[in-house]
C-alpha cells in the first residue's frame, strides 16, 4: 500500500504522523469493506456472506458506514506497516483522527502515540555489592520458641483473677459517639485478646485489672485515617462489661514439648533444626536483597527519561493486580477501598513512587535482554502458570483463562523474562576474589571482557 508520511513531535514524549493515502486505495479498502459488512449481516434476499453490489449495500448501510468501516481497515494496515518500517515502539495505544474521508479525494488521517523511550545502559555487569547475611542468635531461636509454645498453650478460665496483658476475655460493649449509638459499635460475649491491639488505641490496656462482672467506660479516640469517615478523629465511649477471663497456661519446656510440636527427640535438635531454618531463611533474604541493590544500581547507571503515561500504566497493572489478589481472598476492590479509608485516587498516589521504580526496573531488565539476547520459554511461562494457580487455588486453565480475558498474560510471560534477566546480573556481579578486592574498581575488567581476550 503506497502512502505519504510526516511526523511531527508534540512534545518530549508523545508523536504525531500524519498519513495520505491515495484516492484508488480507499476504493480498494471500501470493496474489503463491503465483504467484511455483507459477512457479518443477512441482507433481504442475498445469502449471508454473497457480497451485494456496492449500491445495495450503500442502499442497507449508508455511505458513510461503507467509508468508515474502510477507514478502519487502511488505518490498522498503515498503523503495523509504519511500526514495522520504521521500527516503533507505542507504549500507549495509536490515537487515530480523521482529517479527510471523501470519495474520490485521497484519505488523511493522523496517529498519535507516546513512544518508548530512547535508554542509555550504563554500567551493569561487573557492578560490586556486599551480601550481608544477618547473624542467627540463640536469643533469635529462643524467642522462636517461645512462640511455638505460646501458640501450644492451653487457654485455663480464671473467674476470680483480674484481666492481665495476653489474656483473652470476652465482653459486651456499647459505643458512642456524642453521646449517640453508631452501626457496628456494640457486641455480645465479644472475643479479645489482651495485647492484641485488635481495638483501637488503649482500649484492651483500659481493661486490665477488671474482674468477672466489672464494668467500666473506655474512652478511645478513632484514627484520622479510620475506614469509617463518619467516626474518623472523633472521641468515643465504649461502656464495657468483662463475661470471662482465660489465662494462657505454657506447655514445659522440655524434650517432651519437642517431641509434640515436632519430629525430633530431644529439645536440643528441635532447637538446631529452627537455627537451621532461620540462617537458610537468612540466606535468602540476603540474597534478595543484594538482588535488588545490583538492579538499584543498574538503575542508577542507565539514562532514560520516562514518559509519565507509563507510569500510569503501570499503577493501573498493580491495581488490577490487587484486584485479582482480593478475588482470590473473596473480596472485591471497593471494599478494599472503604476498609482502608482510601478512593481510588488516593490509591493511584500511594502506588506512584512505586510504580516509578517498577517502571525504571522494566526498562532496564528488558533492556539487558534485548541486548544480552535473554528469553524466555513456553515451558517458563507454564511453570509461572502453575505456581499462579496454586497461590490463588485454581488450575492453570483458568489462571490462563483469567489473565488473557484482562489482556494480563503478555505482562506475566514479561515477569519470567525479567526474573531472568535478574539472575543474568547477579550472576555478572563482580566477585568477592582478592584480585577484584585489590584492584581499584575502574581497573576491574567485566566477565564480558575477558572472555574477548
Amino acid at each position: 500500500m503506497t502512502m505519504k508520511t510526516s511526523t511531527k513531535k508534540i512534545d518530549n514524549y508523545e508523536s504525531e504522523i500524519t498519513v495520505e493515502i491515495e484516492a484508488a486505495e480507499l476504493e480498494k479498502a471500501k470493496k474489503r469493506a463491503c465483504k467484511q459488512l455483507s459477512e457479518r449481516t443477512t441482507i433481504p434476499g442475498f445469502r449471508k456472506g454473497k457480497v451485494p453490489p456496492l449500491q445495495i449495500l450503500e442502499q442497507h448501510f449508508g455511505k458513510g458506514v461503507i467509508l468508515e468501516e474502510a477507514a478502519d481497515i487502511l488505518i490498522q494496515k498503515a498503523a503495523n506497516d509504519i511500526i514495522k518500517e520504521e521500527k516503533i515502539i507505542p507504549v500507549t495505544q495509536m490515537k487515530r483522527k480523521i482529517v479527510t474521508l471523501e470519495d474520490g479525494k485521497d484519505f488523511i488521517f493522523t496517529l498519535t502515540f507516546t513512544t518508548y523511550p530512547e535508554v542509555k545502559l550504563g554500567e551493569y555487569k561487573g557492578l560490586k555489592v556486599e551480601k550481608i547475611v544477618e547473624p542467627v542468635t540463640d536469643e533469635m531461636v529462643d524467642e522462636q520458641v517461645e512462640h511455638m509454645r505460646t501458640h501450644h498453650a492451653n487457654m485455663i478460665d480464671a473467674p476470680d483473677a483480674e484481666v492481665a496483658d495476653g489474656d483473652f476475655v470476652t465482653l459486651d460493649f456499647v459505643g458512642t459517639v456524642d453521646g449517640e449509638k453508631f452501626q457496628g459499635g456494640e457486641a455480645k460475649d465479644h472475643p479479645l485478646e489482651i495485647g492484641s491491639h485488635s481495638f483501637i488505641g488503649d482500649f484492651e490496656e483500659q481493661l486490665i485489672g477488671l474482674k468477672v462482672g466489672d464494668e467500666k467506660d473506655v474512652k478511645v479516640t478513632f484514627p484520622e485515617n479510620y475506614h469509617a469517615k463518619d467516626l474518623a478523629d472523633k472521641p468515643a465511649v465504649f461502656h464495657c462489661k468483662i463475661n470471662s477471663i482465660k489465662h494462657k497456661e505454657l506447655p514445659e519446656l522440655n524434650d517432651e514439648f519437642a517431641k509434640k510440636v515436632s519430629k525430633f527427640e530431644t529439645l536440643a535438635d528441635f532447637k538446631a533444626d529452627i537455627k537451621k531454618n532461620m540462617e537458610a531463611n537468612a540466606e535468602r533474604r540476603a540474597v534478595e536483597r543484594q538482588q535488588q541493590a545490583v538492579i538499584e544500581k543498574a538503575v542508577e547507571n542507565m539514562t532514560v527519561d520516562v514518559p509519565p503515561i507509563m507510569i500510569e500504566e503501570r499503577i493501573t497493572q498493580m491495581i488490577q493486580e490487587l484486584t485479582l489478589q482480593l478475588q482470590s481472598q473473596g473480596m472485591k476492590l471497593e471494599q478494599y477501598l472503604a476498609f482502608s479509608g482510601l478512593d481510588i485516587d488516593a490509591l493511584r498516589e500511594q502506588y506512584k513512587e512505586a510504580a516509578k521504580q517498577n517502571t525504571l526496573t522494566d526498562i532496564l531488565l528488558d533492556e539487558v535482554a534485548h541486548v544480552e539476547n535473554i528469553t524466555a520459554s513456553n515451558e517458563e511461562l507454564n511453570y509461572e502458570l502453575a505456581i499462579m494457580a496454586q497461590m490463588y487455588r485454581t488450575t492453570p486453565k483458568q489462571i490462563y483463562k483469567i489473565l488473557q480475558e484482562n489482556r494480563q498474560l503478555m505482562g506475566v510471560a514479561n515477569n519470567v523474562l525479567r526474573r531472568k534477566v535478574m539472575r543474568f546480573l547477579v550472576d555478572n556481579m563482580a566477585k568477592d576474589t582478592p584480585e577484584n578486592v585489590e584492584k581499584p574498581a575502574a581497573e576491574t575488567k567485566s566477565e564480558e571482557s575477558k572472555k574477548d581476550e
